[in-house]
């Protein structure tokens, strides 16, 4: 890898000052333009390309980088025919639309941030790992949580030897209510096929944290869930099909409450209102107006997966609509100590076994992903700079959706299942 970086480094000028890197976006919704795109931009790179199909998102979308038409493309096979043209993309499409764009753009040497998941089909893994092997590009998959200081700092509990050897993990991703209802009753989740099942549109990082913090591949999983709530047959007596019709008080799905109540300027009303729409226009006739009991998703709203490692390290994940907050929280469990963390609130509690110790701290936890997107787009950039290695490697990314398709198979049929 230092060869290839040094390589790199020469081609872009490195060594005579800080290289401009430039990069296209491919897929202008809120990860790709509102996230990544304006992390690249605040952080030095140069936003060069966009590849975005609605014409009223496109031209928004420009206009925050200055660029005119003819950097702008409406389809991806159009901004690949004019070869390389930037040192780097980004592909934030829709989850059914990541391997091919990703493969073609390693089939021109790009090195590409991928948006989470990398796919949906289970085959195609090997195959975009086929490709990498082949290109001069590198794929960084947009797992944000390891670039966050939070879960830094439990990566550093457990290379300190202080929990002894890791025996257990026990983590859970708390989606809160009003999200679940947001992108997997209303959203673009909320039906499998075409995007993701839940465990992996949701809990694709906490999967990849459980492969970080075990250090070992994934050898045997099982899994138990299903939708529990959001179905016709749930909903309450005299409910309307969209909220803005409808007489029933207190429910806590209701989008005039969801989004009414939250700053308009962030996610996730900017979802609703990209492209100039209002947010009267959009709960009136948008997706994320109707009734959360319409019976038009079919995901999981709870559901528990069982990871043993190749190393012994048995994980157990909770991945839940219903809850409060939306955090993360979890405990290591070692043969000499223990560790409670929770994301929301950066809490740390480390329990020593052999001094009978007990030590609390906290660590930042502010911004999108607890600053992880902040983190992973400087990580990534750092790495086209030619001044480290990817922020992860592909090969190891693999195995959070290895587990991910496997817990699905697991929990869909009954069974316990085994990898490689």
């Amino acid at each position: 890898m230092a060869g290839r970086n040094g390589a790199e480094a020469a081609r872009r000028g490195l060594g005579r000052g800080t290289p401009l890197i430039s990069v296209a976006v491919l897929g202008c919704g809120n990860r790709g333009a509102d996230v990544y795109a304006r992390h690249l931009a605040a952080l030095g790179a140069r936003i060069t390309h966009l590849i975005e199909p609605r014409p009223a998102r496109l031209a928004e979308v420009a206009a925050r980088h200055g660029l005119d038409a003819g950097a702008c493309f409406a389809d991806a096979d159009a901004f690949f025919a004019l070869g390389r043209v930037a040192d780097a993309l980004v592909i934030a499409t829709p989850d059914h639309a990541h391997v091919g764009p990703c493969l073609q753009a390693l089939a021109l040497g790009y090195d590409v941030l991928l948006e989470k998941p990398i796919c949906l089909q289970e085959s195609e893994l090997e195959r975009l790992l086929a490709a990498e092997a082949a290109s001069a590009g590198r794929v960084t998959v947009c797992h944000v949580l390891r670039a966050t200081a939070f879960f830094g700092a439990v990566r550093a509990v457990l290379e300190s030897g202080r929990l002894g050897r890791l025996v257990g993990i026990q983590h859970a991703e708390n989606v809160a209510y009003w999200h679940y209802a947001h992108s997997f009753v209303r959203g673009n989740w909320r039906a499998s096929p075409p995007a993701a099942p839940f465990l992996l549109a949701k809990s694709g990082h906490d999967l990849d944290l459980l492969r970080w913090f075990a250090g070992a591949p994934p050898v045997r999983v099982s899994s138990e869930g299903g939708l529990h709530h959001f179905r016709p047959e749930e909903a309450p007596a005299g409910a309307s099909d969209r909220c803005v019709t409808c007489t029933v008080t207190g429910c806590p799905y209701d989008a005039r409450v969801i989004y009414g109540e939250r700053d308009a300027a962030l996610w996730p009303v900017t979802v609703l209102t990209a492209g100039g729409i209002t947010l009267a226009d959009a709960l009136e006739h948008g997706p994320y107006g109707r009734c959360v009991y319409g019976g038009g998703n079919n995901v999981a709203d709870h559901q528990a997966v069982t990871v043993t490692f190749a190393n012994g390290v048995v994980a157990q994940l909770t991945v839940s609509a219903f809850t409060h907050n939306n955090t993360r929280t979890l405990k290591l469990m070692g043969t000499h100590g223990e560790l409670r963390a929770q994301m929301e609130r950066g809490e740390l509690e480390l329990h020593d076994f052999r001094t009978n110790e007990t030590e609390r701290w906290t660590v930042d936890a502010a911004g999108n992903h607890g600053g992880g997107d902040t983190g992973l787009v400087a990580a990534w950039l750092a790495y086209l700079r030619g001044e480290s290695g990817p922020p992860t490697p592909l090969v190891e990314s693999l195995d959070s959706h290895r587990m991910a398709f496997v817990a699905e198979r697991a929990r869909l049929a009954g069974t316990v299942e085994r990898l490689g």
